[in-house]
């Protein structure tokens, strides 16, 4: 179509552009509908039929516009002017039609005809107000500038300008129950490709999964944020250091020591650490020999042994997993089991039903059965033990035995005071100075 346009702008071939008269104005370089299918006529040998769809076409899409009745986008074979559309409003340069551009057109039309806009032209308007309404001054301004501005043209040129922008905005903002032409092509998404897309299978599923997704307000993960970080503060080794001395900056080994696998007896921020929740007890190997202690004393030892196995079958070497996971049937799960495990009878169903083809996360489920069993039950009351306060009571505090390099270690450096303070209290001294030199002016002169 833009070949066409180009064609009929031709100086030698193409359309001889007059001036038509629009009531009293003097419209330059146009021409009627009669011109435009006569020469498509001519140029391409066609019908008359077919050269006022062709017509037809070029106005839908913005390339002429009409203009006695502006709104209208369609091609009458008469003496109704017409002109060419600015190469600068052309669908193929992709102009993004933004809702501030849409605004702005609207607002400089509300006060250019004292607020007789069209009734979707006012939802229109009303809906972007409250939408962009932070941004409305910039609007209003931007609208009367432009009308200050078309104020000095003449009155032809201002109604070629109107008619241009209407044009473009009827294209871009189509009124309801009007064919959107920008969503016709094969570039564009159509009415049929739309259609394809809803009822794509893959869609419907990530559509349902985003609907299932919880959503939680930011301001509540911010304070979950903070109460996290104010938790870990005080066992973060970089922010309050490390007692009793820094392993990355010193030669001494301590610290690992006192933190290892194997130790007698734990430190206290690392018995802490264990009430912070449940995964941070189990990560801990010497947090869950602890529990498995308690667990012991509560005849439930079975439940932790169970989900260490399961934690085994998970990431053991995949040469030996159905070998594993028959150890953990026969000594969990089957009927008279050495150390049978209380889990429901639908889990166990799917359980079962796993086993027969064997694989890494066959027993997910029912590890995760017995995780939150001991999670609700177990735990807190292992919290709340004399196990777990005695050894809390007996753990070790230690103490430092190098002073802290760095400033953001446990002590804290005084600050130099800020220049403006220091220049402010010289000045104080100053005058203090001169005052005590004026009342005693003998003491002022041996200074």
């Amino acid at each position: 179509m833009e070949r066409v346009i180009v064609s009929m702008q031709d100086p030698d071939v193409g359309m001889k552009m007059r001036n038509q008269r629009l009531l009293i104005t003097v419209i330059p370089h146009a021409m009627t509908g009669r011109d435009i299918v006569d020469w498509l006529i001519q140029k391409f040998s066609i019908t008359e039929e077919e050269a006022l769809h062709i017509g037809n076409l070029l106005v839908k899409y913005g390339y002429i516009y009409p203009l006695k009745e502006p709104r209208n986008l369609c091609l009458k074979q008469d003496e109704t002017p017409y002109r060419f559309q600015t190469p600068y409003y052309w669908t193929s340069t992709r102009w993004p039609a933004s809702e501030l551009d849409y605004a702005i057109y609207l607002a400089k039309k509300n006060i250019r005809k004292q607020g007789e806009l069209i009734e979707y032209e006012k939802e229109c308007y009303n809906a972007l107000h409250k939408r962009i309404n932070h941004t409305w001054d910039f609007v209003v301004m931007q609208a009367r500038e432009q009308l200050r501005a078309s104020k000095q043209r003449r009155k032809a040129d201002r109604i070629v300008l109107e008619c241009q922008e209407q044009a473009y905005w009827l294209i871009n903002r189509p009124p309801p129950g009007v064919m959107d032409i920008m969503e016709q092509g094969p570039e564009r998404r159509n009415v049929a490709n739309t259609r394809v897309q809803l009822v794509s299978g893959q869609n419907i599923e990530h559509n349902r999964r985003g609907l299932g997704r919880n959503r939680v307000k930011s301001s509540i993960c911010l304070e979950s944020f903070v109460k996290y970080f104010e938790q870990y503060q005080d066992h973060d080794p970089i922010m309050q250091g490390c007692l009793p001395s820094n392993p990355w900056i010193t030669d001494d080994i301590m610290y690992w020591n006192m933190n290892s696998e194997t130790v007698a007896m734990p430190t206290k921020l690392r018995v802490e650490r264990w009430s912070f929740g449940f995964m941070e007890l189990l990560n801990d190997p010497l947090g869950r020999k602890e529990l498995l202690t308690y667990l012991e004393k509560e005849f439930s030892a079975e439940n932790l042994c169970f989900w260490q196995a399961c934690e085994d079958v998970r990431h053991g070497e995949a040469s030996k997993i159905a070998a594993k996971v028959d150890e953990v049937y026969q000594q969990f799960l089957a009927p008279g089991a050495t150390r049978w495990v209380n889990i429901d009878s639908k889990t166990m169903e799917k359980t079962l039903e796993g086993i027969k083809h064997p694989h890494r996360f066959v027993l997910d489920d029912a590890q995760m059965h017995i995780y939150f069993l001991m999670k609700k039950d177990s735990y807190p009351r292992y919290l709340k033990s004399d196990l777990y306060k005695n050894l809390l009571a007996r753990a070790i505090v230690p103490q430092e035995t190098k002073k802290s390099v760095f400033p953001f270690m446990r002590r804290q450096r005084h600050s130099s005071p800020s220049p403006a303070l220091v220049t402010q209290t010289a000045e104080d001294n100053g005058k203090a100075q001169a005052s005590a030199a004026k009342a005693n002016p003998g003491t002022a002169s041996q200074m």
